[in-house]
């Protein structure tokens, strides 16, 4: 049989694989249930597994060696986000992670069950996509040093194989002052809530000179206790974006700058630190890209967006892009009129019948360019 025909096969278990990982969400790197699930259905197709992966709790790595050749590796990933529901106290998938993870497994046990063919057939589970970044983690433990290519697919508003990822840093900033009444001493204060209101001044003064691909967005997270006390604590958080990597730390030097400014005027103390991971910009193979064009263009999508670069975020798997071949798209929901992810409308598409045609085109076709990686794809 063929990879569609295999594919067909097993239509009803990535079905099933994307409906329990639905109906079981849960945050990132709290995916205990999710990423045994995973594993055991890896397991059941005779995949090598190695759970927790690189001491992250909830990663794993299952490898299928068909010979001796290259590996090729699907990323999936199963957090979910807060704040759905009539309350909005509840955890869901709006961004369809459970897709994501049912059409990764999905193409590694096609591939697998396909004869004839030389590699090893590799499923990374990375967490935590959603905020700390799995990946980067993952990234900086080597985990994809001997992966000959990495290959995922996201569902969206468009069909997109130019999807832009900003590169991201995220700091904070911790000002600490002297507390006085601020009525009957106020000369004895030193006010740490004005230093935090000077870093963002000086941020919006520097916007006029930064690039126009640059973001950056901040909130306070600590402005004092009491209106009639001088605030003798405070603390800020940016995330800061640009479409290199490069730039963003010559941004993020600058920012730090103002914060240091701040503390001039103010004559506050300064602490600042990374509070999560930094995200760099996805870089694409090209061979990689126009391989999988072909397949999904094989399975009838063919109308591409051209360019994504004006709505931008930033994701984990530009850190992989960096250190291993990598190919990433995003399929349409076919939602009309159009859904964007992290809305709770978006849930409608990630699973059940409304999401059944696209899991099934991402299994074939990314399962499609894995088998040319196996068979010697130039990259």
């Amino acid at each position: 049989m063929n990879i569609y025909d295999i594919e067909e096969t097993l239509k009803k278990e990535i079905e099933n694989i994307s409906e329990y990982i639905f109906n079981h969400p849960e945050l990132g790197n709290e995916e205990f249930q999710s990423s045994q699930y995973l594993v055991d259905v890896l397991k059941s197709h005779g995949f090598d597994v190695e759970y927790p992966y690189c001491d992250i709790l909830t990663s794993f790595r299952a490898e299928f060696k068909k010979g001796e050749g290259r590996k090729v590796a699907f990323l999936a990933e199963y957090d979910a986000l807060p704040g759905y529901g009539p309350n909005k106290d509840e955890v869901a998938h709006a961004c369809g992670h459970n897709w994501i993870a049912a059409s990764c497994l999905g193409a590694a046990i096609t591939l697998s069950k396909l004869e004839n063919i030389s590699g090893t057939i590799v499923v990374i589970g990375t967490p935590a996509e959603e905020t700390t970044g799995g990946k980067c983690e993952l990234v900086m433990k080597h985990a994809f040093d001997d992966i000959d290519a990495a290959i995922q697919m996201h569902l969206g508003a468009e069909n997109n194989i130019n999807v832009v990822t900003l590169a991201m840093d995220s700091i904070e900033f911790t000002f600490k002052g002297k507390a006085s009444h601020a009525a009957a001493y106020p000369e004895l204060g030193v006010n740490a809530l004005d230093a935090v209101q000077l870093t963002f001044a000086g941020i919006n003064a520097l916007r006029q000179h930064m690039k126009a691909d640059a973001r950056v967005a901040g909130i306070i997270t600590d402005g004092g206790m009491a209106c009639n006390i001088v605030p003798d604590h405070a603390s800020c958080q940016f995330y800061i974006r640009a479409a290199q990597r490069e730039y963003v730390q010559i941004l993020t030097e600058k920012i730090i700058n103002c914060a240091k400014g701040a503390c001039l005027m103010t004559g506050c103390e300064m602490d600042y630190r990374f509070f999560e991971n930094s995200f760099d910009d996805l870089v694409y193979n090209e061979e990689l890209r126009t391989d999988l064009k072909k397949s999904l263009n094989e399975l009838g999508i063919c109308s591409f967006v051209e360019d994504d670069s004006q709505a931008s975020g930033s994701s984990d798997i530009g850190n992989v892009s960096h250190v291993c071949p990598t190919v990433y798209c995003e399929l349409d929901t076919q939602a009309n009129p159009k859904v964007y992810a992290h809305n709770e409308d978006f849930l409608e598409y990630v699973h059940g019948t409304n999401a059944e045609e696209t899991l099934h085109i991402a299994c074939k076709a990314m399962a499609t360019t894995a088998l040319h990686v196996l068979e010697g794809m130039k990259l």
